[in-house]
């Protein structure tokens, strides 16, 4: 961190903005604090109000008004994540960005919950704080690669709930032979397998085949049994 210290006066944007950004810094390490004074001061940025804790955010956003806080995540009284709930709360709340040395998924998806507008872990450089408070400022979100990569996954899950949801209505159409024949597709099975183990012909297979992969929207036998998994 000393190293980043001496770095400060050498990465300040000049980048112009209509107006003064103000940020307030919440950390309960004084040296946390000073540090991301001196970075943001450096690009010109007001330090607006310091907190030591989550329980004295609110009296400070109402008394200076910050754009934005940069806000540590694990503090003694009153964590980040409850502090973030009770300022996005507030009529027009200032941006928030989480700060912790923390960035496990549990962490990064609680902050994301509460309303967070950025989240970097405390292996920050200057230029992705000062980088992080003009993004938010200007109303866009700022996320480490980290966080970025837990809130993609998290979607992409999100994603396969309701795609294994509209996959259980589509299969509760399908006739029993269909589902027996798509069970032992998963398996790997082929046609003629499939047809023996179920004292069929081939030709009824593929018939069988036919209709499941109508009935689940799809094209092939490989996307129909990732269809049927999902919504199992």
């Amino acid at each position: 961190m000393t190293e980043k210290m001496n770095q400060v006066s050498e990465t300040g944007d000049n980048t112009e903005f209509t107006k003064p950004l103000r940020v307030a810094v919440v950390d309960n390490d004084p040296m946390i604090c000073r540090f991301l004074t001196l970075i943001l001061e450096s690009a010109n940025i007001t330090v607006a109000a310091q907190a030591n804790d989550g329980d004295e955010v609110l009296a400070m956003v109402q008394a200076n008004q910050p754009d934005v806080i940069l806000m540590d995540i694990r503090m003694q009284r009153m964590s980040g994540i409850e502090a973030t709930q009770r300022v996005k709360q507030l009529p027009s709340p200032p941006g928030v960005i989480a700060l912790t040395s923390f960035d496990t998924e549990s962490t990064i998806l609680d902050a994301v919950a509460a309303g967070v507008d950025g989240f970097l872990s405390k292996d920050f450089s200057p230029e992705e704080i000062i980088a992080a408070v003009r993004s938010v400022a200007a109303g866009d979100g700022a996320l480490s690669s980290r966080a970025a990569k837990v809130v993609v996954g998290q979607v992409h899950q999100l994603q396969n709930r309701q795609d294994g949801h509209q996959f259980q209505q589509r299969i509760a159409q399908m006739s029993q032979r269909e589902r027996d024949v798509t069970e032992l597709v998963m398996q790997g099975k082929s046609n003629p397998d499939i047809a023996g183990e179920l004292f069929i012909s081939v030709a009824t297979v593929k018939t069988h085949l036919t209709g499941a992969m109508q009935k689940m929207g799809v094209a092939s036998r490989v996307e129909l049994a990732v269809a049927y998994s999902r919504a199992q």
